[in-house]
């Protein structure tokens, strides 16, 4: 009877016991040579960015030294699939290399799959911030864990999975930014306190050509938030459940959504920021129906 190893961290990608075989036949949770041609991506990988100055360190350090720290893979049929390695993998492709050395793992479902490279990828700091939002998003949705259980797996505080799932209410083009260092994630978090879409990218815009600082920046929305009482006093209050089915929807959605309610029904309006962005929102809807 095997063993679940799911939520202990890294140390779930690393059997108990290995031993250094070359056959292609293998069993589960030992360490063996596998054939780059016959691993096969992880398709639930969740780094969308790779550093490609880093890439090319992992290659120099392979050609120096060889590949020392193993890939970790599964066996589908007559290949493997990769669970955690991606950038090693990458780096012994590009190299021409025939053979590399992989853990041969167990694992059935997609959730496992899913769960096993997000670990991996956090708990190794390789993710940016976006990516790290949107895994935990996919183990909230796709995997059915928890707030808490998430944590608990990654080895962080809940309010930490808290603030960064957070991140995926700003608008696309400021999510864009935080990806590619532009602001950082302290920026991003003072942002979210402007509740207002076009109010929140013009604020960017300006810490992004002025170089703004996230001290300068708090002070600054707070002098907004301040004065924002006078510019909405004929706005309509929200009530409590409208305000809540707009926070559900902003998490599905990753942008700004308004619910305008009249007499018995009302509208919903989903907003975007380019066509790429567009077209996410509507894959989303094509995964839901």
């Amino acid at each position: 009877m095997r063993t679940k190893r799911l939520g202990k961290g890294l140390s779930a990608l690393i059997p108990d016991q290995v031993e250094s075989s070359g056959a292609v036949e293998t069993s589960d949770n030992q360490l063996v040579e596998v054939k780059v041609a016959e691993v096969k991506p992880n398709p639930y990988q969740p780094r969308v960015n790779f550093d490609e100055q880093a890439l090319a360190e992992l290659k120099d350090s392979i050609r120096e030294k060889g590949l020392i720290q193993p890939i970790t893979v599964r066996r589908i049929n007559s290949h493997f699939e990769l669970i955690a390695g991606e950038r090693r993998l990458r780096a012994a492709i590009e190299l021409g290399l025939d053979k590399i050395p992989a853990y041969v793992m167990h694992v059935e479902t997609k959730e496992e799959m899913l769960e096993l490279a997000i670990v991996e990828n956090v708990q190794r700091e390789r993710l940016n911030p976006i990516e790290q939002a949107n895994a935990y998003q996919r183990l909230l949705k796709e995997c059915n864990l928890t707030q808490d259980e998430i944590a608990k797996k990654i080895g962080k505080d809940r309010s930490t999975i808290t603030n960064m799932l957070r991140l995926l209410r700003l608008p696309r083009l400021i999510q864009k930014s935080v990806e590619e260092g532009e602001i950082s994630v302290g920026h991003a978090r003072t942002l979210l306190a402007l509740e207002v879409t076009e109010q929140q990218i013009q604020i960017w815009k300006k810490v992004v050509k002025n170089d703004i600082s996230v001290r300068k920046l708090e002070k600054l929305v707070k002098e907004l938030s301040e004065v924002k009482p006078k510019q909405s006093i004929k706005t309509k209050k929200k009530s409590v459940h409208i305000l809540k089915i707009e926070d559900k929807l902003r998490d599905v959605f990753g942008t700004k959504v308004s619910v305008r309610t009249r007499n018995e029904g009302g509208s919903i309006e989903i907003e975007f920021y380019s066509p790429e962005d567009l077209n996410r929102i509507l894959e989303i809807f094509e995964k839901i129906d």
